[in-house]
């Protein structure tokens, strides 16, 4: 057994949803379909991509805790061409501060409360209690990763850790114009052509949007994975037709948030969809 894998049993075991990384901090399509980005992920498989596989095999939506997915068929693989582990720190309900140089440190101390600190190869990471959305560039030299994103493990850090604090969270809020606290209407492309919308069949609609509410409730692990994955595939079949209305949208992000995903989440996972599809 790799030292990798050793210590990604050992997160996975304590509640954190692991990956492996490649060289260059790049996750490994741990399937045959995706190997060398086949299946079309973003750039250096970054995000899942469209993929034709069961479930997202990349990226922050492929970390999991089951010990057994870790150590058998396409993981087990790819365990051995591993050259660090990643996690996924919003699945553990955690928050990374990226402090990228000096002057980022620097700015962290004034401004944050202290918390567990590991050092990388550039700076630091603070770990704090608590998910959030994650954002790059939020001021120079600092990213957060939280919820949708992975961050590479380098060590279990010093300190103790601290609640999120929400000096923090308000650094991931954007204009008020594009924050929005509750489900909301998404306007969508008109189909092409002069035909009629084969997806207005109210049976048919109806159909997907239950059983897409069915996937987002049975969920017991993964569920931001699963949030995603699910409004992926509704916007896949509805997004470009204009079928979907306030009402089915909204019944979407309340099954996501029965499932514990705050509103703001599921306005960004529907939102990285529709990036995701070109909408």
């Amino acid at each position: 057994m790799s030292e990798h894998l050793r210590t990604a049993l050992a997160l996975a075991a304590s509640g954190v949803p692991v990956l492996p990384l490649q060289a260059g901090k790049v996750p490994i399509g741990n399937c045959r379909r995706c190997a060398d980005n086949a299946c079309g992920g973003r750039p250096n498989m970054k995000t899942p991509g469209p993929c034709a596989c069961p479930a997202p095999c990349h990226a922050w939506a492929a970390a999991t805790t089951n010990l057994h997915v870790l150590t058998s068929g396409p993981w087990q693989r790819a365990w051995q061409r591993a050259s660090a582990v990643a996690y996924h720190p919003g699945g553990a309900r955690l928050t990374v501060v990226d402090l990228d140089n000096a002057d980022a440190i620097e700015w962290a101390r004034e401004m944050l409360p202290a918390t567990r600190t590991v050092p990388t190869t550039r700076g630091q990471h603070w770990i704090y209690w608590g998910a959030m959305p994650s954002s790059n560039a939020v001021r120079p030299g600092v990213d957060i990763k939280s919820t949708m994103a992975y961050a590479r493990w380098l060590s279990p850090g010093t300190g103790a850790m601290t609640e999120l604090p929400d000096t923090v969270r308000a650094l991931a809020v954007r204009k008020p114009s594009t924050v929005r606290p509750a489900p909301h209407a998404v306007a969508v492309p008109a189909a092409v052509g002069d035909s009629e919308c084969p997806h207005r069949t109210p049976t048919y609609l109806e159909r997907g949007i239950a059983m897409a509410e069915q996937r987002i409730t049975a969920a017991s692990t993964a569920v931001h994975a699963t949030v995603y994955r699910t409004f992926l595939a509704v916007l896949s079949a509805h997004g470009r037709c204009g079928c979907l209305t306030d009402t089915h949208i909204a019944r979407l992000f309340t099954a996501a948030q029965a499932k514990g995903e705050t509103a703001r989440h599921c306005t960004d996972a529907w939102t990285n969809a529709r990036t995701t599809l070109g909408l």
